[in-house]
């Protein structure tokens, strides 16, 4: 299999260097402040990436790390923490997938205001294997064993591409670790939304679910040690309410 280094850009080099980063940080303040005043997302980053000529990945990375105060504390008080014993997670496949692909290619990963990690990646309905794909499983068998869950559903958007592949790999490798399901569906988001104990980093899913675990940063942070996100947690900059 053809080596892949999922969400590689050689530009991020220069564009996510520390006074690059220094520079989102600043702009991601002006960006809460607008959004803490009910500005949409997509209007607010147009605004403040403007005024600080901000290229369309540095945009990106601020609007998927970036959320109102309001938004922060909803998703931080439905967060789950600790063992799953007795509970069923259901993971957004492809959601978790292409971000521990993305941090064992060694590219831009973000840390983000409500504690999730994302990737600049963009599925765009379609996706591929890659040889980095068997590694991420395995480590989310590992992770699974840890939690205890009595199974993990996975859910695939069955419109984007080689989610059949995607699927057969999962069933294949992760039975030994824990009890698995796979699940395609042409609603896969909103299917998500609807359910208890969830894994995600999706805002929209985030924002909806009942509750959620941060299963990709447990992962990276439990077994990738060495990866290092772009912090724009927001915890270096004043919080405005």
């Amino acid at each position: 299999m053809k080596d892949v280094r999922r969400g590689y850009a050689p530009e991020d080099e220069h564009q996510f260097n520390e006074k690059q980063v220094q520079k989102l940080r600043t702009a991601q303040h002006d960006l809460i402040y607008l959004l803490n005043h009910n500005y949409p997302m997509k209007t607010a980053t147009t605004f403040v990436g403007n005024h600080f000529q901000l290229s369309g990945r540095q945009r990106t990375a601020l609007m998927r790390s970036s959320c109102s105060t309001a938004d922060l504390r909803n998703r931080k008080v439905r967060q789950i923490t600790g063992t799953l014993a007795g509970r069923t997670l259901f993971i957004d496949g492809f959601n978790l997938v292409i971000t521990l692909e993305t941090a064992l290619s060694g590219s831009t990963l973000l840390s983000c205001m409500d504690g999730t990690i994302r990737d600049l990646c963009g599925l765009h309905g379609t996706y591929r294997l890659i040889d980095r794909t068997t590694e991420a499983l395995n480590l989310i068998g590992n992770e699974l064993k840890k939690l205890s869950a009595v199974a993990a559903v996975f859910i695939l958007d069955r419109q984007i591409s080689n989610s059949g592949r995607l699927k057969s790999r999962i069933m294949d490798q992760l039975q030994t670790f824990s009890p698995v399901a796979v699940q395609l569906s042409n609603h896969a988001d909103t299917l998500l939304m609807q359910q208890n104990c969830v894994a995600t980093s999706d805002s929209g899913i985030l924002d909806q679910c009942r509750d959620w675990v941060n299963l990709a940063r447990s992962i990276i942070e439990n077994s990738l040690p060495e990866i290092r996100p772009v912090d724009l947690s927001g915890k270096r900059i004043e919080q405005i309410s």
